[in-house]
Order: C-alpha cells, then sequence, then structure tokens
C-alpha cells in the first residue's frame, strides 16, 4: 500500500490534473501542443544532458542492461507477430502491413520519456534516472525508426523503399533527445567537469521535464476514447503490462544485473505504451482508434501493475 500512495499515486495524479486541466479547458486548445514542445525539445534535452555528461562512461555504456532491455522488447515483438498479428490481422479497408507494424509497436512501445523518467525518480532517487535516460535514448535512436521504417517500407513501391532506411537515419540524428545526450557522452568522454551554471541550467530546467511530461500525458487522453477492437486491444495491454515485465524477467536471468538497474529494468518494461504510437498512427492514418485505445486502456491499468510490482520490490 505504501507503494501506491508514495509512488504511483503522485505520478498518476499529476497526469489527472493535466486531464482535468484541458477537460475544462482552462488552458487553452494550443495547451497540450506547447506543453509537449516544452517537455520534448527544451526539458528532456537538458536533463539528457546533464544527466549524461556527469555519469562515467562505463554506466552510461552499460552493456548488459542495453541487451536486457533491447532483448526484451525484440521478445516482444516476435511474440506479438506470431500471435497478435495472426489473431487479429487487421481491417481490410487499411494496409496490412502498416497495421501489423503499428500493433507491434502498440504492444511494445513503453513510455520511457514522459513516464519511466518521474516515476524511477519518485522510486528510486537519483539513481533511477540514469536507466530511464538510456532507455528513452534506445527507444528514440532504435525502437522508434524501426517501427517508422517498417511502416515507410510497407507504403513505398520498391524503387523508393531503400530511401526509407537513410530517412529514418536521419530522423534519429535530428532527434533533439538523441543530439543531447550524444552531447553528454562526448562531454563525459573529454573528462572535464560540467561547469556550475550550465549543471544548474540543466537540473533546473531538466528537473521540469518529469512533472511537464507527466501533465501533457493528461492533456493529451483529453477526448480521447476505447473505439476500436477491444479483444485486441485488451490482448496487446496485456502483452505491454504483463509479458513484457515477465520477458525481461527471462532475460535477467541469463543477463544479471545489479539490484537496481535490474528494478529499473523491469518497471521500465512494465509502463504503458508511450503516446508517440498515436502519434504515428495518426500522421499515417492508420490503426489511431486500436493505438489510442491501447494507450489510454494500459495506461489506467499500469496503475494497478505498476502498484504490485513496486510493492514486489520492496519500494516503499
Amino acid at each position: 500500500m505504501e507503494a501506491i500512495i508514495n509512488v504511483v499515486l503522485p505520478v498518476f495524479a499529476i497526469i489527472a490534473s493535466g486531464w482535468f486541466c484541458g477537460r475544462i479547458g482552462l488552458l487553452g486548445d494550443g495547451a497540450s501542443q506547447a506543453l509537449n514542445g516544452f517537455t520534448y525539445y527544451a526539458a528532456l534535452p537538458a536533463l539528457f544532458f546533464g544527466a549524461m555528461a556527469t555519469a562515467p562512461l562505463a554506466e552510461t555504456f552499460n552493456l548488459p542492461f542495453i541487451l536486457d532491455y533491447l532483448g526484451a522488447v525484440v521478445a516482444l515483438a516476435l511474440l506479438t507477430w506470431l500471435v497478435a498479428a495472426r489473431l487479429f490481422p487487421g481491417r481490410r479497408d487499411q494496409p496490412r502491413g502498416e497495421q501489423i507494424g503499428l500493433q507491434n509497436m502498440a504492444a511494445n512501445f513503453s513510455n520511457t520519456g514522459y513516464m519511466g523518467i518521474p516515476l524511477l525518480l519518485t522510486a528510486f532517487g537519483e539513481a533511477g534516472k540514469l536507466p530511464a535516460v538510456i532507455s528513452t535514448v534506445l527507444n528514440g535512436a532504435l525502437v522508434m525508426p524501426f517501427y517508422i521504417a517498417v511502416v515507410e517500407y510497407n507504403r513505398s513501391d520498391a524503387a523508393h523503399r531503400a530511401q526509407v532506411f537513410a530517412d529514418a537515419g536521419l530522423g534519429v540524428v535530428k532527434s533533439p533527445l538523441v543530439i543531447s545526450a550524444v552531447l553528454g557522452i562526448l562531454w563525459s568522454a573529454i573528462g572535464l567537469p560540467v561547469p556550475v551554471f550550465l549543471s544548474q541550467f540543466c537540473n533546473i530546467l531538466g528537473s521540469a521535464a518529469p512533472p511537464a511530461a507527466l501533465f501533457a500525458m493528461g492533456l493529451f487522453m483529453v477526448g480521447k476514447s476505447f473505439k476500436g477492437d477491444r479483444a485486441e486491444i485488451a490482448l496487446l495491454t496485456v502483452f505491454k503490462l504483463l509479458i513484457h515485465p515477465l520477458l525481461a524477467v527471462a532475460i535477467l536471468a541469463l543477463i544479471p544485473l545489479e539490484k537496481t538497474w535490474a528494478d529499473s529494468l523491469l518497471v521500465l518494461c512494465a509502463l504503458p505504451t508511450g503516446s508517440l504510437v498515436f502519434v504515428l498512427s495518426n500522421l499515417y492514418g492508420v490503426y489511431t482508434q486500436r493505438s489510442t485505445g491501447v494507450i489510454i486502456a494500459s495506461t489506467f491499468g499500469s496503475v494497478v501493475t505498476l502498484s504490485l510490482l513496486f510493492n514486489l520490490l520492496g519500494v516503499r
């Protein structure tokens, strides 16, 4: 019960506050876009640079953690493709390949940036920051570009498919989260201390990222509903909240980690589906209602599953 009160409830209370303010129109029509822009282009990059610049390279390139995280992602992607894609092959009025790609992402893409960072900071303090940042960089540099490439590949003719991978790589290079993380890693590699003014800048601006991200999540949910194929939404939600962390447990048996890193990995894999799945679905005009349903169902369901997980991990 203490884990629910001290860790989970504050996080979801901020999400609820964002939803309430958006629901009553307190912040105006452009609030969600503006807050998302602030979080993505300013607050999170400051947090990423500060975390990477002050972390030893051995911790930043924690290969066992990276292999465990990506291993769980790959394992769930294969399972989703083998099971969900065959049970729910998609609607006839939409391209099947694009639907399968976004379906797989909906089951697999953890909300590490907007929810994982504040949750791990709340649960584990500063020790939880680096695992959350690394996983978010992996999502932005590898996982999301992969799914974008899958959708674009299925949309393109044979003559333009090679360009798909070049465009996905360019998107990674231009990402403010990846750029800030790389700059932080380079600073750490040089071995110079971070100047006080820069450290304070990153601390002040970066500390705004967790509450802003959670509040933006609440704003995002205003007006969204569970419309779509409910059996498919339920299955993908179970995959995301239960199967994903169970796969991480199995992989941890093969590649063990120090306790804080292992606990962080389990929480990151147990997170609900990230809102970027909806962004991509809306952009391509495919799988929009079902991706929205998975995001909402997994977010609400994670109140219970994350509470149970924190109790199992001994977080108070």
